[in-house]
């Protein structure tokens, strides 16, 4: 029997940091997803372990919160164990262009309102110096496994996020930008149809830098001597973007924080 494709409905949560993070997602996720009608959550959980990457036990934490993909970036290999993660976990992916990592860099979720691809691919600027994303992106795009592409775009610049999202603009359903913990004010649909923002925000403590403690990163800056991060305690919050997509297209994209 055809299944006949609509609206895709999607929640895309923002950079996960260590156990607290996943606490709160664990909290709040149920209520957010029946709230959107969401068929798809995915979450950036690089920084979701306990001092920094990706290991089983976040894994496992993110996917009883109702995570369906959990996308990574540079951060993820500072746990051993996620070298074994990726190749055992198919909903974990590592950024495309890790072309020589285990793993996938894409992860092809069937809903039953249609397929979604779920890409994470990281940027180069002030970044490792992988293969170039564009290039990367133009050549998955030949032969893309289903017609609606999420891309989870794992970058420093805002300048390489801004030029990722018109370069696929109208050729992926969405560009959702990760990596610097703070929510950008430029949610929207770009002239093609792609949805977009340069960064969907963190999940973590609220009353921080980035999710580390705030006496640490002052420290550093005052005297640039190395320290040890530690992760922040107290109140979280959880920030995203809501997507309504059908094709390639977009047809909503709401951020929030809760």
């Amino acid at each position: 029997m055809r299944r006949e494709r609509g609206d895709v409905n999607i929640l895309f949560i923002g950079d996960v940091v260590g156990p607290a993070g996943c606490r709160h997602l664990q909290r709040v996720l149920p209520d957010l997803r029946r709230q959107y009608g969401a068929q798809l959550c995915i979450c950036n959980g690089e920084n979701s372990a306990e001092g920094n990457g990706l290991g089983y036990d976040s894994a496992q934490m993110l996917l009883q919160a109702g995570v369906d993909v959990i996308t990574t970036g540079n951060h993820l290999f500072k746990k051993r164990e996620a070298l074994s993660l990726l190749e055992e976990m198919p909903h974990v992916v590592r950024p495309l262009n890790y072309t020589r990592a285990p793993g996938c860099g894409w992860y092809l979720f069937d809903s039953i309102r249609g397929q979604v691809c779920v890409v994470s691919l990281m940027g180069t600027v002030f970044m490792d110096g992988l293969p170039s994303p564009f290039e990367t992106m133009d050549e998955f795009l030949k032969d893309p496994p289903c017609e609606t592409v999420v891309v989870d775009f794992h970058a420093e610049a805002t300048s390489e996020k801004r030029a990722m999202g018109f370069y696929l603009d109208g050729r992926v359903a969405a560009v959702l930008g990760t990596h610097t913990h703070v929510q950008t004010a430029d949610a929207q649909i770009l002239p093609g149809g792609t949805a977009y923002i340069t960064d969907a925000g963190m999940t973590g403590p609220a009353d921080s830098v980035l999710g580390v403690k705030k006496e640490i990163i002052l420290e550093r800056f005052l005297t640039h001597l190395p320290n040890r991060f530690e992760i922040a305690s107290g109140p979280c919050t959880l920030c995203g973007v809501a997507l309504e997509l059908e094709g390639k297209r977009a047809k909503n994209i709401a951020s929030f924080c809760v």
